[in-house]
């Protein structure tokens, strides 16, 4: 039976104090896991139930698994997003956060009611695995909420707390995805309350968000979602998965000044330590984290068993799919630096790139370099004179050839209804554009947050050709958590047809100022990189032999 109540006034004043007058009545959900109280949106064309705990961290060993939250004796007052996991702050640069960080936020248009259970969206954050929040600072729902679906978004633990990859069973690894994974289970088993969907459930996310869904599609064994959304990042890329780093406690631990080779000591030091100096301290070495192939161990249950490269076919099987990037993904990482900054910084940019997706002996480096190389700026040196060259370079390699081979891998064992995007809308709203103040023409990395999210710091009044890609992108994302298919006909807002890619076509629709439909973006590129990986396909990192 359906739950979802706002309880009318004569019941109200009965039985609690928490409003006298219908304005300021609060919504309130029965769920499997007791009573939440929730806040009605300032415009009231929604709820918002904010900062539910989903799971619990241990204090005594912080960077191993959480554990399902028990629920609620009392009503659980849902009225805070601002709990954040440990990590250094983007905006300010400054260490935040608790381990008591593992809530959800719930956003419920006016249109749920029992007889017309919305479709729901699951958003996972991005951040290089390292940084991220999921509060309405940065992903505020309004957007979303009026193509009359359900909003989730949900913290995880990033950095150490989330991604430690160690040789002992209390941190296996995939921590933050594990979190993850009891979100996913606590919107199965409760989004009904709420006038949710349970088995009409889409999780997406951007970049590290993507990489997430695409491992859940990959390896998850329990169908807790139904259809996937990959922007700007897919599990193939080298960077997505690594082998374990049994070594990072002992570093963090040394730069706290507590030297030891034993893993579990080091563990058990770190967690006596306030988080906030294991965040400084892992900051200081300049650490990276993310998703890791666990080791085996008795009584403890792997989530990633083997590189996503060596995967052929997707444990959930043919889930609707929808993945794209963004045109100029590597925009921001150039397009700030003077001549000398991209000289003294990215001289080695070919042979860097080259060494995180392969295993080459020293000679064979020099000539995989010298190919590349050749390919994007021919016998020109590094500078800013060739930095188009270098934005594609670095864009194709983490991002546009990831989704390519993605959707190339998909369709080649038979899955059906993908859809394929390329953002390049270039307005008021590019997120990392105006985050950075780059004034150079394009759609970088991330930039496409801003249209469907209302960000809390923009101007609440988009432009008319903002709130047109608005409009375009949140219902061909709805539509597609509604029907499997983006557009399931045109309209004077979606004004063409999205067809779905198939392996002769690999149809793709262009997302700017107008929609059009093309075929094999970055066609010349990719193919280079189709014959580079065919040639040196068991030099790849993590490659095994099944033959």
């Amino acid at each position: 039976m359906w739950r979802y109540t706002i309880y009318t006034l004569p019941l109200l004043l009965c039985a609690t104090q928490y409003s006298t007058a219908m304005s300021e009545i609060d919504p309130m959900v029965n769920t499997n896991v007791g009573l939440i109280h929730g806040l009605r949106a300032t415009d009231g064309a929604y709820n918002m139930f904010m900062g539910i705990p989903y799971a619990i961290v241990n204090e005594t060993n912080p960077f191993g698994p959480s554990t399902p939250h028990s629920g609620f004796i009392d009503a659980f007052d849902a009225y805070d997003d601002t709990a954040v996991c440990p990590q250094v702050d983007e905006f300010t640069n400054k260490e935040v956060g608790s381990i008591d960080c593992l809530h959800l936020n719930i956003y419920v248009p006016n249109t749920a009611n029992s007889r017309n259970r919305l479709p729901v969206l699951v958003w996972i954050y991005g951040g290089a695995f390292r940084i991220g929040y999921s509060g309405r600072f940065l992903y505020g729902p309004s957007y979303l909420v009026k193509q009359d679906i359900i909003l989730v978004t949900l913290n995880y633990r990033v950095g150490p707390y989330g991604f430690m990859c160690l040789d002992v069973p209390e941190v296996p690894g995939n921590q933050g995805l594990k979190d993850q994974q009891l979100a996913f289970k606590w919107v199965k088993n409760n989004i009904e309350a709420f006038g949710g969907n349970p088995d009409q459930i889409t999780i997406f996310g951007e970049s590290a968000g993507a990489k997430s869904v695409d491992l859940h599609l990959t390896f998850s064994q329990e169908k807790l979602f139904h259809q996937v959304i990959m922007q700007s990042g897919a599990a193939v890329a080298a960077s997505s998965v690594r082998s374990p780093e049994p070594s990072v406690p002992l570093k963090i631990s040394e730069q706290l000044g507590f030297k030891t080779t034993d893993t579990k000591d080091a563990l058990s030091f770190l967690a006596s330590i306030d988080t906030n100096s294991v965040i400084a301290a892992a900051a200081a070495l300049k650490l990276s984290y993310g998703p890791c192939v666990e080791n085996d161990f008795e009584n403890v249950e792997k989530f990633i068993h083997d590189f996503p490269i060596n995967i052929k076919k997707p444990n959930l099987g043919n889930l609707p799919t929808l993945l794209g990037a963004n045109k100029d993904e590597g925009l921001a990482v150039f397009a700030t630096k003077t001549t000398e900054e991209i000289t003294s910084q990215y001289s080695n940019i070919f042979l860097n790139q080259l060494n995180d997706n392969f295993i080459f002996n020293t000679e064979e480096l020099h000539d995989m370099e010298q190919i590349v190389r050749n390919f994007y700026i021919g016998d020109k040196t590094v500078s800013k004179d060739v930095v188009h060259g270098l934005i594609k370079v670095y864009s194709d390699l983490m991002y546009n050839y990831p989704a390519a081979r993605t959707l190339q891998k998909y369709l080649d064992n038979g899955l059906k209804n993908i859809y394929y995007y390329l953002f390049s809308y270039d307005g008021g709203r590019n997120f990392v554009k105006k985050r950075i103040n780059i004034t150079v023409a394009g759609a970088a990395h991330a930039d496409e947050i801003g249209y469907f999210f209302d960000i809390s710091y923009m101007d609440k009044n988009p432009a008319p050709k903002d709130q047109l890609v608005i409009d375009r992108v949140t219902m061909l994302w709805a539509n597609f958590a509604k029907f499997g298919n983006p557009t399931p006909h045109t309209s004077e807002i979606l004004p063409v047809l999205w067809p779905a890619a198939t392996k002769d076509s690999q149809y793709y629709l262009d997302i700017d100022a107008d929609l059009t439909v093309g075929k094999r973006y970055f066609n010349s590129r990719v193919a280079f990189w189709d014959m580079f990986y065919k040639l040196n396909e068991k030099a790849q990192v993590g490659y095994k032999d099944s033959s």
